[in-house]
């Protein structure tokens, strides 16, 4: 599986990890995906999806 939010398509962002002496070296920021049920054309769904996007879809359903 990989690791990308189904509904804000968030991917994992590369760049440097910096080191005290300003070393280069890559690393990587993944995604706060979470496992969550969610209605989906009348079904219940298990998708993966970013937890900011999971926040906005709660305050959309609260509004």
């Amino acid at each position: 599986m990989s690791r990308v939010c189904a509904v804000s398509g968030k991917k994992a962002l590369s760049g440097n990890k910096r080191s005290h002496s300003l070393r280069a070296t890559r690393r990587k920021w993944n995604v706060n995906l979470q496992k969550v049920k969610v209605m989906v054309d009348g079904k219940p769904q298990k998708i993966r999806i970013s937890a900011r996007a999971l926040k906005s879809l709660k305050a959309q359903q609260a509004a």
